[in-house]
């Protein structure tokens, strides 16, 4: 009798394979052609029109939002941490430039826009330590991505266009840095081998 209890209380453990796609590079490209198209802008090539509020709303805002909730799924904290963050970054950023034209808010004074932008190059800086034990692409992403907060938050500080057109440049250099991260992860997974290395990840 005890050894039936024992086979019927016996429960079988199945192995669940992931069988969804992955999301980063949809996060990555979100932010990576959004933060090209914007730091175009800042190096003084074109205005701040709607290309760069619809960009940064839809692509950079809420296909970053969804690229975070499917590694959520993935039980990818760092993935999930990061692109719902940036997400909802790029959703804030054109709140900050449309609340004011729609009579809803003041618009930024220079302190508090460099005060914005120095809690978001903190938060990246972080987050960059936790890329030291990923691949080589996502730690240039990250560390360029902080240099930029900061040139940024320096630049409206002291209401310099200079420092806000380098910061310009080295964004354009960032976004690119995503897009590769990005397009590379989706290269790699269909040819089945390093077309566009990553490098090594860090044990």
């Amino acid at each position: 009798m005890r050894d039936t209890v024992t086979i019927q209380a016996t429960q079988t453990i199945a192995e669940v394979k992931d069988s969804t796609a992955n999301p980063a590079p949809l996060g990555l490209l979100g932010f990576g052609m959004t933060t090209v198209l914007l730091n175009i802008h800042n190096a003084g090539f074109y205005g701040l029109d709607s290309m760069i509020l619809g960009m940064g709303f839809f692509y950079g805002g809420v296909a970053q939002i969804i690229a975070g909730v499917m590694e959520w799924k993935k039980k990818n904290t760092f993935g999930t941490t990061a692109f719902t963050s940036y997400g909802l970054f790029w959703l804030t950023l054109v709140a900050l430039l449309l609340f004011p034209k729609m009579g809803w808010a003041e618009p930024p004074v220079p302190a508090s826009m460099a005060a914005y932008l120095f809690v978001w190059g903190l938060f990246t800086a972080v987050m960059f330590i936790g890329t030291l034990r990923l691949n080589r692409a996502l730690q240039l992403v990250f560390g360029t991505l902080t240099i930029l907060f900061w040139l940024l938050a320096l630049g409206n500080l002291l209401e310099s266009p200079g420092i806000i057109r380098l910061a310009g440049y080295e964004g354009i250099l960032c976004g690119g840095l995503a897009i590769y991260t990005g397009l590379s992860q989706v290269l790699n997974e269909i040819y089945g081998r390093d077309m566009l290395p990553l490098g090594a990840v860090v044990k």
